[in-house]
């Protein structure tokens, strides 16, 4: 009967040890896989707002960034820029930009923008995803003909926008490309996924 005794404790003993192990091991094999469905910081902020300094990009030039996962251009269009996009209206499939959800209410004017400087664009093209490429020289130079006023040229099938991200007639491309929601910070500095009301 004492070895009876002697075996049950060493049976609960060993059942618990068992157990606990069993238990500790269940915890380490959980974790990888509890934490693989956690988002990564970088996936929390590809949907996060992003804030840019805009103080460094001089006339002329285009910054890159991105915002959910996408290229989101900001180009400070110089006044010859400004100045050639009335001249294309007759060119372009949508002028006005009218058509679906392509920009926020306060971009929906020529320049497609809150200052006219500053553009801010989604750099997807809306044909098949490409991302377009910058054509900001005009005529022979450009490579894009005698009479182009620069804008923005999508290698992959052609189509081609001006430096409003309006989108000419006759390419693939249905609509002008994205304008994102954005805000101005201050003179220096914007953020893109926000919008004067805080939508994202």
């Amino acid at each position: 009967m004492s070895g009876d005794g002697v075996d049950r404790g060493k049976r609960r003993f060993l059942t618990a040890l068992t157990t606990a192990v069993g238990a500790t091991g269940a915890v380490f094999a959980a974790t990888p896989f509890v934490l693989s469905m956690t988002p990564s910081a970088r996936a929390r902020a590809a949907g996060a707002p992003v804030e840019v300094d805009i103080s460094k990009i001089e006339p002329g030039q285009m910054l890159t960034v991105e915002w959910r996962g996408k290229p989101v251009w900001l180009v400070r269009r110089t006044k010859d820029m400004l100045d050639s996009l009335p001249k294309l209206d007759g060119q372009l499939a949508d002028p006005k930009s009218v058509r679906g959800d392509q920009q926020p209410t306060y971009a929906q004017n020529e320049h497609r923008s809150i200052k006219p400087d500053l553009l801010v664009l989604v750099g997807i093209c809306t044909h098949l995803g490409c991302s377009p490429m910058q054509k900001f020289q005009v005529g022979p130079a450009s490579g894009m003909g005698d009479d182009w006023l620069g804008g923005f040229f999508c290698p992959c099938h052609g189509s081609k926008f001006d430096l409003a991200g309006r989108v000419y007639k006759n390419v693939p491309a249905p609509t002008n490309l994205p304008v994102p929601p954005y805000a101005f910070l201050s003179d220096t500095r914007l953020i893109i996924g926000e919008d004067k009301k805080g939508a994202a």
